[in-house]
């Protein structure tokens, strides 16, 4: 297993994180355990969640993922494992997130109480890397700031991240950190695939000049990559066949970004690709991810054992100058499929 500093912190992670946002819904605790050890003993040590997950998220299940990765914790050396979680960000972003009645912020109070709650539910008395899901679009960045570099100073959190964020969002807050001598965001966790490439228009530079690592998620698109929707009958338990047709509107719009006509179209060309260079679609969409300087950890999911075994071979895996050309003209020939 390769492993990876983090930005310029202490965090030396596995190049694979296991992301586990669909524990405790479509995944119970008995399969969410077997796919925990399973990454745990092949040697990744960097392990993801937030106080929202699982997803799609409901106020009934919202902890119920940090509770199952918390009884888990319980069976490892603490300090064997870099445990990651998230504060769900404020109401007045892309949408009300179902906990502390629909009121979030990223002010000092709604931080304050998200990480005492994680650090219950989670049995632990610090989390590695604590991130905020989406950023505030009313409360000061300052106030944000502040309130991390309390819990680092506190001994709650040693390091911070933000997530869902921009160019400007990202080199805002850490200019402010500079300045004000507050802890600044040492990652970024956002979309990135090949069928998301956005990341590479600003984000790309902002890391690299700052030495800020991306986390990338969803490097399988969700599953589009793995070429199951490439069907005329995908899997009737397949995530997108099941969010096309939630009662959440929301819900619904976010599937259709990644389930449409130009995804399908350029995850055919992808698949060829595969088929050409004999790798499995969903281990060398994630080998793709993973294969920036500027990425430090690439964060996979699973919702039964049986799907980790391909995400997991990316580890290994070390993409030449052919691949990567071959991809590069799918990205110039269907531009942004996920709009």
């Amino acid at each position: 297993m390769e492993y990876r500093y983090i930005g310029k912190s202490g965090l030396r992670v596995s190049v694979i994180c296991l992301g586990t946002m669909t524990f405790g819904s479509t995944t119970d605790k008995k399969e969410a355990f077997k796919i925990l050890d399973k990454a745990y003993d092949i040697g990744i040590n960097f392990f993801d969640t937030a106080e929202l997950y699982p997803v799609p998220p409901e106020a009934k299940y919202a902890g119920v993922t940090e509770k199952i990765v918390g009884e888990w914790l319980k069976t490892k050396p603490r300090e064997s494992i870099i445990l990651a979680s998230k504060v769900a960000g404020a109401a007045s972003g892309w949408f009300v997130p179902p906990i502390r009645y629909g009121l979030t912020a990223m002010d000092r109070f709604h931080i304050k109480k998200a990480i005492e709650g994680s650090l219950k539910r989670l049995n632990t008395d610090y989390i590695d890397l604590y991130q905020q899901h989406w950023p505030d679009t009313i409360v000061p960045i300052e106030e944000t700031m502040k309130a991390f570099d309390e819990l680092i100073k506190e001994g709650k959190v040693r390091y911070i991240g933000t997530s869902n964020d921009t160019a400007y969002g990202l080199t805002k807050a850490n200019t402010i950190a500079k300045y004000e001598k507050l802890a600044r965001f040492e990652s970024i966790q956002n979309n990135f695939s090949v069928l998301n490439p956005r990341f590479f228009d600003e984000l790309e530079y902002v890391c690299k000049k700052e030495q800020v690592s991306l986390l990338p998620y969803s490097p399988i698109a969700g599953g589009i990559l793995s070429g199951k929707y490439n069907t005329s009958n995908p899997p009737k338990d397949a995530r997108f066949m099941f969010y096309m047709n939630y009662p959440n509107k929301r819900v619904k719009n976010h599937a259709k970004r990644f389930y449409n006509e130009k995804t399908l179209k350029a995850t055919e060309m992808f698949l060829e690709i595969s088929k050409k260079h004999n790798i499995h679609p969903v281990t060398l969409a994630v080998a793709y991810s993973k294969h920036f300087d500027f990425v430090a950890s690439t964060i996979i999911g699973a919702r039964k054992l049986e799907q980790l075994k391909p995400s997991l071979n990316a580890a290994e895996i070390k993409l030449n100058r052919e691949i990567l050309k071959d991809i590069k003209k799918i990205q110039e020939k269907i531009p942004y499929p996920m709009g």
